[in-house]
């Protein structure tokens, strides 16, 4: 088969009921072939959040991004932005973030906040985004000088304040954040920024504010459409990531059998064996920079990914191989991230 497009990348949803080895799922993820590991942030009790989770795979793995949801809505912009900056430190620059803006009445009460609904909550990840990015360009790159002869650790002109204020008619409870940020900036410089497709665009989150969006619908037929639709909204400036639910033939069990005791996500689902599920990948990879795959249990689904399906699609040309010492705004094709307010040519991120 020869394949005209660029190849794309795979990312996979490691919050599989039944997998409770974190270690072992990341690493055979990525001996498998991905290029990212996602983390969902759904409250368990006594289960580290997403971010959390993220930090852990960070360290023992050495080539697949490590991208965690974290909700904009409930959770304070200042501490989401150092710790994702301390991520992609632990990661090696290879942190992402996938901001969500939770709709959830529990949530709300947890932290004693008023319920965000509709509109409101892109006003808020909005928000939480520009905070995000001005505090990790709020240290310059080379703000750090240890200069051991006059007992300075910092250059304090290469420190700067966010000086940041929610909008005249922002919906929910106002507020400011002045910086710098208490850590260095990100080894990325700016972490790739994810969100669902339909929280992007005029009157929501601004396009600029994002570097990829994940695309969903009902149907794997329905996909292709709005992965087009979303383009053509959008725009080329941002990357395409379809979802995906997976459920294969395996361990000598039916995906039919299988599918019948899942929930329903509102994400397409393929079910079947691992032939047609390279199919379906080799024609949306035609369509969308990448796919992120939701398998309906990672311990069963990730062995017959890794044997059969991300070879085959490697083989055909339609994905990429693993980004070896590279970040992820290199998988993404991203550029070197410019700091708003360098003062210097050295502190441009270049």
């Amino acid at each position: 088969m020869t394949i005209s497009h660029t190849p794309g990348f795979l990312a996979i949803e490691l919050d599989g009921a039944g997998y409770q080895d974190l270690a072992g799922a990341v690493l055979a993820a990525e001996s498998a072939g991905f290029h990212v590991a996602t983390f969902q942030d759904a409250p368990r009790a006594g289960r580290a959040n997403a971010l959390q989770r993220a930090a852990f795979a960070g360290p023992i793995t050495r080539t697949i991004a490590v991208v965690p949801e974290v909700d904009t809505v409930y959770t304070e912009p200042f501490h989401i932005s150092t710790q994702l900056a301390s991520l992609d430190y632990v990661s090696g620059g290879r942190a992402g973030w996938i901001a969500t803006a939770e709709e959830s009445p529990e949530a709300a009460a947890a932290v004693g906040r008023s319920f965000v609904s509709g509109e409101a909550r892109a006003q808020e990840a909005a928000a939480s985004i520009e905070v995000g990015r001005r505090l990790w360009d709020s240290w310059e790159d080379d703000a750090v000088i240890r200069d051991v002869a006059t007992g300075r650790y910092l250059d304090v002109d290469k420190l700067h304040y966010a000086d940041f204020e929610t909008p005249a008619d922002f919906a929910g409870t106002p507020y400011s954040v002045k910086g710098p940020s208490i850590i260095p900036r990100p080894l990325q410089g700016q972490l790739p920024v994810l969100a669902a497709a339909s929280l992007v665009g005029e009157g929501l989150v601004p396009v600029e504010a994002v570097d990829a969006v994940l695309v969903s619908a009902p149907t794997p037929e329905l996909l292709t459409a709005e992965i087009r639709d979303v383009r053509a909204r959008l725009g080329g400036s941002v990357a395409v990531v379809a979802e995906l639910d997976v459920v294969l033939d395996a361990r000598g069990q039916a995906a039919e059998a299988r599918v019948a005791s899942l929930p329903e996500s509102g994400r397409a689902r393929y079910a079947g064996p691992a032939a047609g599920l390279v199919e379906l990948l080799d024609d949306l990879l035609g369509e969308a920079d990448g796919i992120r795959l939701h398998p309906a249990a990672v311990d069963v689904d990730l062995e017959e990914l890794s044997r059969l399906v991300l070879p085959e699609l490697r083989r055909s040309g339609s994905l990429r191989g693993p980004l070896q010492d590279g970040t992820f705004r290199d998988l993404l094709g991203l550029g070197p991230a410019q700091n708003r307010y360098a003062t210097t040519a050295s502190g441009t991120g270049n």
